[in-house]
């Protein structure tokens, strides 16, 4: 594919997910998540010629223009979206696929000083939500979405989602999820266990009053 039909690609998927995009100049100029990921790729082609330190140098400018800080030797697919990026980290093993969407202040990074592969993998068409922490040599599946604020520790099923913190996978049915943005609208586990406690709460009082009444 040549550069200029890859810029465009990427600029169609600021189209597609966001709809306060409206023109082509204006997604060019002021999608600092779009920069960010042109940025990057200009860094890892540093990186993969061994050329560490003007790729941490181009690295490090990005940042301080963006607010996203990508290790040069992060591994980026395609179509990657990273929508209102500020605070995003991405670590120097991450590998990530395409058509990924990621949200501002998440982080994928490592859980310690460990060598090797110490940060986590994103398959095709992932979602990570707003404040989410992905920590470790972990994968999230393809088709996943991590919810707001949720910090995940463990491998990541296909076609499922994890919330809360530790995170939690939250079972669908074997349905596929749908790739949208609606985050906000993804189950909470410990709403649920605080909502079935007070039920059992209020049928409790409910019997201790029959049991005043039979008095």
């Amino acid at each position: 594919m040549g550069i200029w039909r890859r810029l465009k690609e990427d600029m169609d998927v600021v189209f597609e997910q966001d709809p306060a995009a409206r023109t082509y100049i204006e997604v060019f100029l002021t999608y600092s998540g779009l920069h960010a990921v042109w940025s990057h790729r200009i860094a890892h082609a540093f990186y993969k010629r061994r050329m560490f330190f003007i790729a941490r140098c181009i690295s490090q400018v990005s940042r301080f223009f963006t607010g996203i800080e990508i290790h040069p030797g992060a591994r980026i697919g395609r179509r990657l979206f990273i929508d209102h990026g500020m605070g995003v980290v991405i670590g120097e093993t991450c590998e990530i696929g395409d058509n990924v969407t990621i949200f501002q202040g998440v982080t994928l990074g490592g859980t310690g000083k460990e060598k090797g592969k110490r940060h986590p993998t994103v398959k095709n068409n992932a979602l990570i939500a707003t404040g989410a922490k992905v920590l470790g040599s972990i994968t999230i599946g393809e088709n996943a979405k991590v919810g707001g604020g949720s910090v995940v520790l463990r491998d990541v099923p296909d076609h499922s989602t994890v919330v809360g913190v530790p995170g939690k996978v939250v079972k669908q049915n074997g349905e596929k999820m749908r790739r949208d943005l609606d985050h906000h609208k993804m189950p909470d586990p410990v709403a649920s266990r605080c909502e079935h406690l007070q039920n059992e709460i209020d049928a409790l009082k409910d019997e201790i009053a029959k049991l005043k009444e039979g008095k």
